[in-house]
């Protein structure tokens, strides 16, 4: 009988990259993910937002970090997201 392996799994959902906007609610931040689309008809690009909810265990993330979360099972009614990392932390003032 094997053991199971302690290195966690490698996520086979998406990605994505966006800035924190808020951060007021326990154990959950909202990002903003901002991406570029090109418009079906005049064929300029334009930039699409989009917020997700995100769970953060420790709360350790504020508004205006630049994070990674990747798509997790459902935590709550509109939460699918978790936290992976901190790739930008946002300076004090």
């Amino acid at each position: 009988m094997e053991e199971p392996s302690k290195t966690p799994k490698k996520s086979t959902g998406r990605t994505l990259v966006g800035r924190v906007v808020s951060a007021k609610m326990q154990k959950t931040i909202v990002v903003e993910v901002t991406r570029s689309v090109r418009h079906p008809v005049y064929g300029k690009f334009v930039r699409v937002r989009k917020k997700y909810k995100a769970h953060d265990e420790q709360s350790q993330y504020r508004a205006g970090d630049v994070v990674e979360i990747a798509e997790h099972k459902p935590l709550s009614r509109e939460k699918r997201w978790a936290v992976v990392k901190l790739l930008e932390r946002q300076a004090e003032t």
